[in-house]
């Protein structure tokens, strides 16, 4: 008998339709190349060989896809949902050097050894199983071969007061997780509505008043849209799996997944760690 994949099959489809509602054909040009810029700041893109061949660990909608692929010679995206690979199919149609696959991470179905680059954003965090996850992506990269990840942060360069607003949000989210997915979706919607919007852009004000937001709630969203908000929002509440990480813990984990010379973004979103496969 086959080994339990390494995945919620709850969160799996929850995230299929997630990305059929929030396809992320309403964001600009401009927000999506700024979002991206973000996360893959610390990305070697010149150390990357001609017609580099990576992988995209878990590709959702395809959005970092998008921007990821121009700048190489193949990328295969992958993910366990049948739902969210059709929305990314439908938004890489056009770019020719994408190749698709319905698979796990724990069963990705490229050789061992064989790829110049890898990332996985937003994903290890929701698997039963965050390290063996990582394990399985860099069993596939070369000798060398960066690995770019994200994760969500426990919170640990925080303050105790926001540490602790943060523990009532996810008491709410650990109810709602469990409802259907209708009920989470419009209740996601009202959270974007009457805390996400106000607090986003107060501290956007804020900011344009001189004040420092570096600790006010969901400052990260001071410049995004409410396209944003609202997609996220869905993401933070709607997810029954959700593991956090501390900066040591994160670091620790993939060293032991077989990543060297580890280094973090000092900037939001927090953790997006790069490692180079030994």
């Amino acid at each position: 008998m086959p080994a339990a994949e390494n995945l919620d099959p709850a969160t799996v489809r929850d995230f299929g339709r997630e990305w059929r509602r929030f396809d992320q054909a309403k964001l600009s040009a401009g927000e999506a190349a700024g979002q991206f810029a973000e996360y893959f700041a610390i990305f070697p893109w010149e150390a990357l060989p001609p017609a580099a061949e990576g992988f995209d660990a878990g590709c959702g909608s395809g959005r970092w896809a998008a921007l990821a692929a121009p700048r190489v010679g193949r990328l295969h995206c992958i993910d366990a949902s049948a739902a969210a690979l059709a929305v990314a199919r439908g938004a890489l149609a056009s770019v020719p050097n994408v190749v698709f696959h319905e698979a796990s991470l724990d069963r990705l179905p490229l050789t061992d050894g064989t790829m110049d680059f890898g990332y996985c954003l937003g994903v290890l965090h929701h698997l039963p199983d965050p390290a063996l996850g990582l394990k399985a992506c860099v069993a596939k990269l070369k000798s060398g071969a960066p690995m770019l990840v994200y994760v969500y942060y426990a919170l640990d360069n925080r303050p105790l007061w926001f540490r602790l607003v943060w523990r009532t949000s996810d008491w709410i989210r650990r109810g709602l997780s469990r409802a259907p997915f209708r009920v989470k979706s419009l209740l996601a919607e009202l959270f974007a509505a009457i805390v996400y919007w106000p607090l986003a852009r107060g501290a956007r004000l804020a900011e344009r008043r001189g004040c420092d937001v570096g600790h006010w709630p969901l400052a990260a969203y001071r410049r995004r849209s409410y396209y944003s908000m609202r997609t996220d929002a869905l993401d933070r509440f709607g997810t029954r799996v959700e593991h956090r990480l501390t900066r040591a813990q994160l670091a620790a984990m993939m060293q032991r997944a077989g990543l060297r010379d580890i280094r973090f973004s000092n900037a939001v979103p927090y953790w997006c760690a790069l490692g180079f496969k030994a």
